[in-house]
């Protein structure tokens, strides 16, 4: 058995160390993800390659686009199993949309996080997710980050604190979090908007699960509310943006409150 990635696999393959001539098994995990990613030339590449009859595993939140392709011309009379709701947002999750201020947003994440037991907060990038970190300690928040230059030492560590509630808020970037499944999360905080609906259901899901209930909340800037909008449509949704500042007492219990239309900024 070999787990890798398909750009290391590939340079296995070319250096000869690596043989696809015997693989009877072949899985594709997060295909979705790759395809965002731009993996899809290197995934195809492998594929062409493994010749002997085989299985073709294919496991994705979504079957549009290049991840529809790989199912069409490379899976014979496929099966499909699906193991999650076709709605796209489950009910026992709550949607908050905050409108902020920039110089202000760490701040109000500080005050979510010291209303909830576990929040889980999404960056877009690295060194966003180690300043914020940064930032919520000057707050008085104690705070984690998992994301890929960390040694998996400090990983496994920010993880297992925020599991046993040792660190009340995890920073995460997008990529770290896939397949992050962590019990009673109160509070998925997108510190950063996500590129795409796909992305925030993702990110979103890492509460509300199993029936329980939870919150997912969006930071919004004044220059992303076109872009707020446009993600609310792609998500059936159409909630108001409030604005909020970082002594808001709502924000120590998000869950607690329902936003009124009249509220809105947009």
């Amino acid at each position: 058995m070999a787990i890798c990635t398909p750009g290391r696999l590939i340079d296995l393959c070319q250096q000869e160390v690596v043989d696809l001539d015997a693989v009877s098994v072949v899985v594709l995990d997060e295909a979705d993800r790759m395809a965002d990613m731009g993996f899809m030339p290197q995934v195809e590449w492998l594929l062409r390659r493994i010749t002997a009859p085989h299985q073709t595993l294919l496991f994705s939140a979504t079957l549009d686009g290049d991840v529809d392709h790989l199912v069409t011309r490379y899976q014979v009379d496929p099966i499909r199993h699906e193991i999650v709701s076709s709605i796209a947002t489950v009910t026992e999750m709550k949607h908050r949309f905050l409108y902020v201020h920039q110089m202000d947003k760490p701040k109000v994440v500080a005050a979510i996080g010291r209303g909830g037991k576990r929040t889980l907060v999404f960056t877009r990038t690295k060194r966003g997710a180690d300043r914020l970190v940064e930032q919520l300690y000057k707050e008085g928040v104690r705070a984690g980050a998992i994301h890929g230059d960390l040694r998996q030492q400090a990983r496994e560590k920010a993880l297992k604190q925020f599991t046993d509630g040792t660190v009340p808020v995890l920073v995460a970037t997008d990529v770290a979090a896939r397949g992050l499944h962590i019990d009673a999360v109160d509070t998925v905080l997108h510190f950063d908007p996500p590129e795409d609906h796909k992305t925030y259901l993702h990110r979103s899901g890492r509460t509300a699960r199993a029936g329980a209930s939870g919150v997912a909340a969006t930071l919004v800037l004044w220059d992303q509310v076109l872009e707020i909008q446009k993600l609310q449509k792609r998500l059936g949704l159409d909630l108001p943006m409030v604005e909020v500042f970082s002594n808001d007492p709502r924000l120590a219990d998000l869950a607690g409150w329902e936003a009124e239309a009249a509220e809105s900024v947009a």
